[in-house]
């Protein structure tokens, strides 16, 4: 699996907390047992490196109809295929966001530095347990074979996420919803009365029962989409660095903020007035986002791709935002990212 071995390698040195890991023999089997483990209570985390979030596509549309707690980390590399195993790219946005059939919304969240990858997996963790969905976090090699310092948290820093299992048989039902998350109850299988079905075909609302009448089906698939647009309430209002308002937003996301960081600087120190946001949460987007975007005369999007979070942006805020892309399998440099500035300034 290469870049994402090593979350694997990782995990496996903490089997006195608990923490069980093996290698699946394949990408399919890696998360459909992941979800067996989600079922039976416990937090499942399955990775893959690129290609193989293809192979994970199916299950992942599995895990959306069960709504189960379920992280899916990829480690982007250059592609298609196997293309460029070693090399990092960040071509994978839209398949997070899209590629599933039929409706299934996941949340996605995307780390920005190596030190950032830890208090995104818990971001991913808590909002898996807590709204009872599969979450995404997009990784890529830069940042999988990077390193910075980084302090060991006290565990009183690091957010607790409480669990809470079904037990009460009189009021069970296993899509009775949380009125503020839209969270479905977690039953471990063997509680005494809790029994229910599971599986992928149209659940009734709230029975669980396999329903295939047109309004419920409707009813569900709006509710499921409803529940991953309610993360946004959990979402901070994003604050660009550098500039409040000005000539140029710059919007990223993933492993591109260092050279984007050390790029504005340079640009400010001459007198430029230019924001960054990057980009933490990318489905649901923060509730401020468009907001932020009005307050610059132009935007410029660089990411290792063709454009795909630009077309998002575009699509979603009919901002006229501008691309910097590059698909060499390798990060920008600041003098790249410099020279498009300059470019887009006029200077």
């Amino acid at each position: 699996m290469k870049s994402a071995s090593d979350i694997l390698h990782e995990l496996s040195q903490y089997k006195d907390f608990g923490v069980m890991t093996f290698q699946a023999e394949d990408e399919i089997a890696a998360i459909t047992s992941a979800i067996g483990a989600a079922y039976a209570g416990a937090l499942a985390i399955t990775t893959t490196s690129g290609p193989g979030m293809a192979l994970k596509t199916e299950a992942l549309g599995l895990a959306v109809a069960v709504e189960i707690p379920l992280v899916i980390c990829d480690i982007q590399r250059g592609g298609p295929s196997t293309g460029l195993p070693t090399k990092t790219e960040q071509a994978d946005l839209l398949q997070a966001l899209f590629g599933r059939n039929s409706e299934a919304p996941i949340p996605v969240l995307a780390a920005a530095t190596p030190a950032d990858c830890f208090w995104v997996a818990i971001e991913a963790c808590r909002i898996a347990v807590k709204y009872m969905v599969p979450v995404i976090i997009l990784s890529d090699g830069y940042l999988a074979n990077g390193a910075e310092p980084w302090r060991i948290p006290e565990l009183k820093d690091i957010p607790d996420f409480p669990v809470k299992f079904a037990s009460d048989p009189v009021s069970f039902l296993p899509y009775k919803r949380d009125p503020h998350t839209l969270a479905r109850p977690w039953a471990v299988p063997g509680t005494p009365g809790l029994e229910h079905r599971i599986g992928g075909l149209e659940k009734q609302d709230p029975t669980g029962n396999i329903n295939y009448e047109p309004l419920n089906h409707e009813n569900m698939v709006r509710v499921r989409a409803a529940k991953v647009a309610a993360v946004a309430q959990d979402i901070p209002n994003v604050l660009p660095a550098g500039d409040p308002e000005g000539d140029l937003l710059i919007v990223a996301w993933g492993s591109t903020c260092g050279s984007i960081t050390a790029a504005l600087k340079a640009q400010r120190a001459k007198g430029r007035r230019i924001g960054h946001l990057h980009l933490r949460h990318l489905n649901p987007l923060p509730s401020n986002l468009g907001e932020v975007l009005k307050r610059y005369k132009k935007v410029l999007v660089p990411e290792l791709n063709m454009g795909q979070l630009l077309w998002v942006l575009r699509a979603k805020f009919l901002v006229d935002a501008v691309g910097l892309n590059k698909i060499q399998g390798r990060p920008f440099k600041q003098a790249e990212l410099d020279q498009k500035i300059e470019e887009m300034l006029g200077l």
